[in-house]
């Protein structure tokens, strides 16, 4: 299949494009060469495309065992950038603009953001600093660790809740007829961004911890 196709039955993949580092201006080419252009996994490529575009969709052991680790981390810590980098400071932007007109209320609401950001970023400092690195070393071989992917598992909290609950605040407290036009955009990039969120989530519950968890098995049966 043409990436141009693919693309246009599932828009979501184009959200995925840059953290795989695949810009714009793929013309006629397929998905399996635009992904040797530029040195991705086509299986994991799909992998990622299959979980953005489908809600329901649940990797088998085979396409788990398949996945390419080092491309998976990469692209999980690409996904974090993209989310503190852009995401985040353009959904900041909207709010500052209804805040400032909001009173007291916008500085509750600016105080609420503040909070998600710093618990988001917490997150994912955890993951790079704790989690991805034992799960490289492991995969590499390494062994002698007490700590186990089952403790990122218990760990692993549900991000988008605050998003929601800031969307319940807006619709819910913004004073009436305040930037109609900008508040519907805002409340779209945040429900996007929250739907993004989710995504990511599944990618690491559904294929990352499975996958470190038959590393760790198969390692343990070994040392037997």
């Amino acid at each position: 299949m043409r990436l141009a196709d693919l693309i246009t039955m599932s828009p979501n993949v184009i959200l995925m494009l840059p953290r795989f580092g695949i810009s714009m201006g793929f013309g006629e080419a397929t998905v399996d060469e635009i992904c040797r252009k530029n040195k991705v996994s086509t299986e994991f490529f799909l992998l990622v495309c299959n979980v953005y575009s489908f809600d329901d969709y649940v990797p088998t052991i085979q396409e788990i065992e398949q996945t390419d680790l080092s491309q998976l981390l990469s692209y999980l810590t690409a996904s974090h950038r993209y989310y503190q980098e852009s995401r985040l400071p353009h959904i900041e932007t909207h709010l500052q603009h209804l805040a400032d007109q909001a009173g007291r209320f916008g500085s509750v609401l600016l105080k609420f953001y503040a909070d998600y950001k710093a618990d988001l970023h917490k997150h994912f400092m955890y993951e790079e600093q704790v989690a991805f690195p034992y799960i490289k070393s492991r995969c590499d071989g390494a062994g002698g660790s007490s700590y186990k992917i089952a403790d990122y598992a218990r760990s692993h909290s549900n991000v988008e809740d605050k998003l929601n609950d800031l969307i319940q605040i807006i619709f819910k407290y913004l004073p009436a007829m305040m930037m109609i036009d900008e508040t519907i955009e805002m409340v779209f990039d945040i429900l996007q961004f929250s739907a993004d969120l989710n995504k990511h989530s599944v990618i690491e519950d559904k294929i990352l911890i499975p996958y470190v968890a038959l590393v760790e098995e198969r390692q343990k049966k070994v040392s037997k």
